[in-house]
């Protein structure tokens, strides 16, 4: 499933940052960020041609940014990150048309707009995290009810259940790592958290300690397809805030 790691400066003047890991089926056809939707002006996202939502959108001159992974349906379980989670997550994938849900893109478009999550969005269970300015939010929906929290500075990590759950094996394998890097100058933290993700492809992307996946060997039809970092800061924008966005495909052949 998806990851995220989120830096939330102990400083308020300096920049919120993120670097977000994207899975998906390869076969399901996507846009990198773009404006694609004319009818949200100042709205860039990665676009999921099929349901023409997004899995991160960002509104630049808000200074806003969201990301959204795909959430165990349910409470916090033990055990979270083995072979068996990942297969309780393979129906998660259905479009709204085959699973009379809401389509999850539709959630985060809503949120680069500053829009808040409501008490039942209709969709599928999902993870969101929100960045304003200097700070981060996550809203959760397990199918049952919404739950938000606020991140306190420093870096955070999630998947598919709790923020820095250690019970994920790639949480507790990587937080630790991505922590030991926070708080680094402007012009070097994204080379460096770069640099160490690129180092977690030691491990086989099978592998449930692995940010860099491939599940389909366990049936289910996803793959690490995209990374995207970014950062909001303080700036001209609307908002008195700015938003900086890039991102690179992962090659389709891993291991």
């Amino acid at each position: 499933m998806c990851t995220a790691i989120i830096e939330v400066p102990r400083d308020s003047s300096r920049a919120t940052r993120m670097l977000a890991v994207r899975d998906e089926d390869r076969n399901r056809p996507w846009d990198p960020p773009g404006q694609w939707w004319p009818e949200l002006p100042g709205v860039i996202g990665v676009r999921d041609r099929l349901a023409n939502g997004a899995w991160l959108a960002a509104s630049p001159g808000r200074g806003t940014l969201a990301v959204l992974l795909n959430r165990a349906p349910g409470g916090p379980t033990h055990g979270a990150g083995t072979h068996a989670d990942e297969l309780t997550l393979r129906f998660s994938h259905a479009t709204p048309a085959t699973s009379g849900l809401r389509s999850r893109g539709s959630i985060v478009l809503a949120a680069a707009q500053g829009l808040p999550v409501s008490d039942h969005p209709g969709t599928g269970a999902f993870n969101l995290v929100e960045v304003s300015g200097s700070t981060a939010r996550v809203t959760t929906w397990d199918g049952a009810r919404v739950t938000r929290t606020d991140l306190e500075p420093g870096v955070h990590m999630i998947a598919h259940h709790e923020v820095n759950d250690p019970t994920t094996a790639r949480i507790a394998r990587w937080l630790p790592e991505f922590r030991a890097l926070e708080g680094l100058a402007d012009e070097s933290w994204r080379a460096k958290w770069i640099a160490l993700l690129d180092r977690t492809t030691d491990l086989h992307p099978d592998d449930d300690r692995a940010i860099v996946r491939d599940n389909t060997v366990h049936g289910y039809p996803t793959q690490s397809l995209l990374m995207c970092t970014a950062e909001v800061r303080r700036g001209s924008g609307v908002s008195g805030a700015e938003v900086e966005l890039d991102y690179r495909v992962l090659p389709e052949k891993l291991g």
